[in-house]
C-alpha cells in the first residue's frame, strides 16, 4: 500500500510539472510589431523637362493634403522623405498634422538593418520615388516583391509590417480627386 500511494503521489506530482510547463509555454510575451508606409511623391510639376528638383503641381498639393488625411489615424513616429522638393512637399502635410520633424534619407546608402532597429514597434512614414519606394520595400521585406513603379503611379500606398520573424506586405492604391 505505501508502494502504490508514493507510485500515485509521484505521478501526481510529474503530471503537475508538464502542466505547468506547457502553461508556461503557452504565455509567451507578444511580439513587438514594427509597421512601414511607403508612398511615392506626389504628381510633380513636368512643365520645366530640365529641372531635376520640380515641386509639386496643384494636383500634387491635393494629393499631399490627401495622403496626411488617409495616414491622420496612424500615430506615426518617424518620417522620412529623400531630400528633393517633391518629397519633401508630398511629406510635409503629414509632418505637420502629427507634429513630426521630417528626416531625410539618400536612398541609395540607407541602412536597412539598421533603419529596422532603429524604429522597432514604431510607424513610419517613407516617401520616395517611382524606383527608389519600390527597392526600399523590398530590401525591408528581403525579397523582390515589387517592380519599379510607373511614373505616373502617385497613388500607390505599400504597408510592410514587421511582428517578430515574419514580415507581410501590401500594396494599396488611391485614386485622388484633386484639382488639376
Amino acid at each position: 500500500m505505501k508502494t502504490f500511494k508514493l507510485l500515485l503521489f509521484t505521478s501526481l506530482i510529474l503530471c503537475f510539472i508538464s502542466c505547468k510547463e506547457e502553461q508556461s509555454a503557452v504565455e509567451t510575451p507578444e511580439a513587438i510589431v514594427s509597421t512601414f508606409y511607403f508612398i511615392r511623391h506626389a504628381e510633380k510639376d513636368r512643365s520645366d523637362l530640365g529641372n531635376i528638383d520640380p515641386e509639386l503641381n496643384q494636383k500634387g498639393l491635393g494629393r499631399a493634403m490627401h495622403w496626411a488625411e488617409i495616414l491622420q489615424d496612424v500615430s506615426l513616429d518617424a518620417i522620412y522623405t529623400t531630400d528633393y522638393e517633391r518629397t519633401a512637399m508630398t511629406a510635409a502635410p503629414s509632418a505637420v498634422k502629427q507634429d513630426l520633424n521630417v528626416t531625410y534619407y539618400d536612398a541609395e546608402t540607407v541602412d536597412i538593418v539598421q533603419f529596422k532597429n532603429n524604429h522597432l514597434g514604431q510607424n513610419v512614414l517613407v516617401v520616395g520615388h517611382s524606383n527608389s519606394t519600390p527597392e526600399f520595400v523590398n530590401k525591408v521585406l528581403g525579397e523582390e516583391a515589387y517592380p519599379p513603379m510607373d511614373d505616373y503611379d502617385n497613388g500607390s500606398l505599400f504597408i510592410v509590417q514587421i511582428t517578430g520573424n515574419k514580415v507581410s506586405s501590401q500594396r494599396l492604391h488611391f485614386n485622388c480627386n484633386c484639382p488639376d
